[in-house]
């Protein structure tokens, strides 16, 4: 299934493993030479350390839970106590809680909750990015027509600029494996499968519910086309739903908490109920919060309004420009590979590639089937700038679009010739380590993507994981 006997995916599971041991091992030094920012952000009160296990779990691990992460390993922990806590889902919380209360559970003699379910992050998402890595080969070579670019592609994923998210008690690394191989078993024509792993996604993410969009592309492409031997439109609606229901059962579990008090009782530890008090947040009970009054009660996109200040043009504040240069990178490396995909396939582009346009030996970043990618790029990038905190983009873009990855590594194919004529005996050495090893004679083009890379990775780490703003 996941192409084991294929020598680029022992290359690719290999430097994926290298690079997220290299994150942790950054984390760890950056903790100790940096002090920790006091930042003004969730950080719920826990008991210090109690055993030798949990000071060395501490000293190694402690900075993968900072900014969002203290609400997923809060969650892990306690469920979801305040209402603010609803803007994370649940797929993350419960897989580390499920390691930590099963196969870890042995280490309860010597690791409290709090650092099995820390140590269980670590452990998931390096497993998650590593398949994440794997998945996102095995996609671009069915899309890409092209092992090389899809090899290089996951190669960079490795080391990309959200590295740092890929490792820490964040949801991407998750995120990106359940939609990437989603996308794969999709692009194969499983649909079953691939809508299961992308209702995964939904469960891990909100941005989940656009890869619905797969599936409405597809199947309005094969009725113009009129394809007979495609999946019928009953189940690609059964698959679109299945997409659609973890975001709407959770939606209607935080109904059914907050608005409904009286069903049901917490009984908190006093520090969690001081805890609100102090801060002014919405624990279960009376007043009966606003949203749930709502024609359509959601509480995302009332948390995601109130709390973050999400919304249209919302972010657009002269105090914000440090955010919107930090995002710059992506939203130009996104406009640049939208800009040569569409001045390449005019043809194909002005009839949203919904028409069959045969172009002699078109394969890799300018093949048809990459255009629902583009299209699924374009979408996420205009809403993560004109309504989101525009610095998460830089996030959100490279866990959720591989179009980004496939082209970067176009791009570095286009300059650097060489890295293909070089492989001598050894088929699946390391194109990525060849072109850090050749830093010096690298095109600008090439050296620039890459530092931007590697800039984010090592400066990212450093200022994440001590709580200092980053993506």
């Amino acid at each position: 299934m996941w192409g084991s006997h294929d020598p680029f995916v022992h290359e690719i599971i290999l430097f994926s493993l290298s690079c997220r041991g290299l994150t942790l091992t950054m984390q760890v030094l950056f903790n100790l030479l940096i002090p920790d920012h006091t930042a003004d952000a969730f950080s719920p009160p826990r008991p210090p350390p109690s055993s030798l296990g949990d000071h060395i779990a501490e000293l190694l691990l402690r900075g993968l839970g900072r900014w969002d992460a203290e609400h997923f390993l809060f969650i892990a922990e306690h469920g979801y106590v305040y209402e603010h806590n609803t803007a994370f889902f649940p797929l993350l919380p419960m897989a580390v809680t499920g390691l930590a209360r099963g196969p870890l559970m042995p280490l309860a003699g010597v690791l409290t909750l709090r650092s099995r379910i820390l140590l269980s992050s670590a452990l998931l998402n390096c497993a998650c990015s590593t398949l994440a890595a794997v998945s996102l080969y095995l996609l671009g070579c069915v899309t890409l027509q092209s092992r090389r670019t899809s090899f290089l592609a996951a190669l960079l994923f490795c080391m990309s600029p959200i590295s740092v998210f890929m490792t820490v008690a964040y949801s991407e690394s998750l995120y990106a494996l359940a939609t990437f191989s989603g996308l794969w078993h999709l692009q194969k024509n499983q649909l079953l499968i691939g809508s299961v792993l992308l209702s995964l996604a939904t469960a891990a993410r909100s941005n989940g519910l656009v890869n619905a969009g797969f599936l409405v592309y597809s199947g309005v492409k094969a009725f113009l086309q009129q394809n007979s031997g495609c999946v019928p439109l009953t189940k690609r609606l059964c698959g679109i739903l299945l997409m659609i229901l973890p975001f709407a059962v959770f939606q209607g579990y935080c109904y059914y908490r907050f608005c409904f008090p009286s069903y049901g009782e917490d009984h908190l530890p006093e520090e969690l109920i001081q805890l609100a008090k102090d801060k002014g947040y919405r624990t279960r009970g009376e007043p009966v919060p606003v949203w749930c009054s709502y024609s359509i009660p959601l509480v995302y996109s009332h948390i995601q309004s109130e709390y973050w200040g999400v919304g249209l043009f919302r972010y657009f504040q002269l105090r914000q420009l440090p955010n919107f240069l930090l995002a710059t990178p992506v939203v130009v490396l996104g406009i640049y590979a939208i800009f040569k995909y569409v001045s390449s396939n005019m043809e194909l582009c002005s009839t949203l590639g919904l028409c069959d346009v045969q172009k002699k030996g078109c394969y890799g970043f300018y093949g048809p089937q990459v255009f629902v990618y583009v299209a699924h790029l374009s979408f996420l990038m205009a809403f993560g700038v004109l309504c989101m905190h525009v610095q998460v983009v830089t996030r959100l873009l490279f866990s959720s679009c591989p179009v980004l990855l496939w082209f970067c590594s176009h791009m570095i194919e286009e300059n650097e010739p060489w890295i293909w004529g070089l492989e001598r005996k050894k088929e699946a050495s390391n194109p990525a380590v060849r072109l850090l090893r050749s830093w010096d004679s690298l095109q600008t083009r090439t050296r620039v993507l890459l530092g931007y890379f590697l800039g984010y990775w090592v400066i990212g780490t450093a200022l994440h994981v001590n709580f200092l703003p980053w993506t």
